[in-house]
């Protein structure tokens, strides 16, 4: 099976994307990510408010194998979270880059996703390339 990353997006080699949308970037973990940590049975999200720092840690996504961190692709403020998978966490397996999304954040500098990786970059460090 072959594995889809939006060239639109910019990704973190911790297997975060941001999607931005002007000031506005849409925050997910990648399809790779997901089939990776197998079923994912318990996200924990920052607030609504809260502040992220690009490359800290944001919050938890827990499967069935394992519980990993999940770090900030940008700086910005949390606006929405996404309290769908909150609730049905499994639903991100589905659609991890679209109805899967977990934050959306007033980003504060937008320059600051040149240094992600271009979807190109991403498929090279996860499919070994």
């Amino acid at each position: 099976m072959s594995l889809e990353y939006p060239q639109d997006f910019r990704y973190q080699d911790t297997h975060e994307y941001v999607r931005l949308d002007g000031e506005i970037g849409t925050v997910g973990i990648t399809q790779f990510a997901v089939d990776q940590m197998g079923d994912v049975v318990f996200l924990e999200l920052p607030d609504i408010g809260d502040l992220l720092t690009k490359g800290e840690n944001f919050g938890t996504i827990e499967s069935v194998k394992a519980v990993e961190d999940l770090n900030a692709p940008v700086t910005g403020t949390v606006i929405e979270r996404n309290e769908a998978v909150i609730d049905s966490p499994e639903e991100i397996a589905e659609d991890p880059y679209g109805e899967g999304w977990l934050l959306k954040v007033r980003v504060n500098d937008a320059d600051e996703v040149l240094d992600s990786l271009t979807a190109d970059e991403y498929r090279a460090l996860v499919e070994g390339e």
